[in-house]
């Protein structure tokens, strides 16, 4: 399929910034990419798709947003085994615990690592973040 999913939770428009580039950057790439936030799909969406982004900010103690975001990804665990998941959100230490998971459960973190920001995102945020869009449009 030629459409990758972008899906995202956002509270002050900073994760959906990223996820905008991150959109940006698959379409750069020749692909069509589908934004989303995280309360408009299901994570049955993406079962059968080879690549996808999922973007939240940190929340409260380092963690990702409880109410909607982590039982999406809680999901995603059980089927994200050969899959390749880009990361993005602001925020600390917290990604690594999310890069973490997502490699137990099998999945190939695009470009390495999740994108870190903080607050709003910069030039370099945001480039980083095409670079991703773009990365998974070559799986």
């Amino acid at each position: 399929m030629d459409e990758i999913m972008v899906v995202y939770w956002s509270q002050t428009g900073n994760t959906e910034a990223m996820a905008q580039a991150v959109a940006q950057g698959i379409e750069e790439a020749g692909k069509k990419a589908k934004l989303a936030e995280v309360s408009a799909v299901s994570a049955a969406d993406l079962k059968d798709v080879k690549a996808f982004a999922l973007g939240c900010p940190a929340m409260g103690a380092e963690v990702i947003e409880e109410d909607e975001m982590e039982p999406f990804v809680a999901e995603v665990e059980g089927f994200a085994s050969g899959k390749t998941i880009g990361l993005f959100g602001s925020y600390g230490q917290w990604m690594r615990d999310w890069e973490d998971r997502m490699k137990a459960a099998g999945a190939e973190v695009a470009c390495g690592e999740g994108i870190i920001t903080q607050e709003t995102p910069d030039d370099d945020a945001l480039a980083k973040c095409k670079e991703l869009g773009k990365t998974l449009a070559a799986v």
